[in-house]
């Protein structure tokens, strides 16, 4: 579990198709072996590490539901029990896919619009949370075809979006709390409670 405050950006050393190689610093000071990696907000698995770097083995769903396309990786370490959740939880398991299709500035800020798959946006409201690339942001608007976010200097300064231009890919992690309503309100079942349970239990 992840809070989506990143810690450090990373850049990337190797990727050969199965094993990548992000050289970084700040989160290597009590890294082991089998530790959780927000890496772009994709929940990686260290296999692997040295004095400037570490390796996480990449599955092909990993390549289904995200995309690798970037050089400079947002990283976070997992949440310890007791660490301040400044941002909010964040799985590191990835929904899809968004790309940019709008960078206006606004007063000290960037308004930026990603446009993302219908099954995406319904689980994205306004004034919710949703994770960009691992990063903890709250959502302006919410549209039928996209959606924004506004980040201040800071978010900018500290996390792979001083990258980012129009047309950049962006991984997309939905509100956790979304998920479960969405599956609920799909999710269909007989029911067992009926008016004769209800006058048989006191409860009419």
């Amino acid at each position: 579990m992840f809070t989506g405050i990143i810690e450090e950006i990373g850049r990337l050393k190797s990727f050969d198709g199965n094993k990548i190689e992000i050289a970084c610093e700040k989160i290597l000071s009590d890294i082991k072996i089998g530790d959780s990696i927000s890496t772009n907000g994709i929940c990686l698995t260290v296999v692997e590490f040295g004095k400037n770097f570490f390796a996480a083995d990449v599955m092909p769903e990993t390549y289904r539901k995200t995309s690798l396309a970037d050089k400079n990786f947002n990283l976070e370490r997992a949440l310890k029990v007791g660490d301040r959740l400044g941002g909010h939880i964040v799985s590191g398991h990835i929904d899809g896919v968004g790309k940019i299709t709008k960078i206006v500035a606004e007063g000290n800020a960037l308004l930026i619009d990603v446009a993302a798959e219908n099954s995406l946006l319904k689980q994205i409201a306004p004034k919710g949370s949703v994770a960009l690339d691992g990063i903890s942001l709250t959502v302006v608007d919410a549209k039928t075809q996209n959606f924004s976010v506004s980040l201040i200097p800071h978010t900018r300064e500290v996390t792979n979006f001083k990258f980012k231009r129009v047309g950049s890919l962006v991984n997309i992690e939905t509100d956790i709390l979304a998920k479960y309503v969405k599956r609920l309100i799909n999710f269909k079942t007989e029911s067992t409670i009926t008016q004769n349970f209800l006058l048989e239990n006191g409860f009419i």
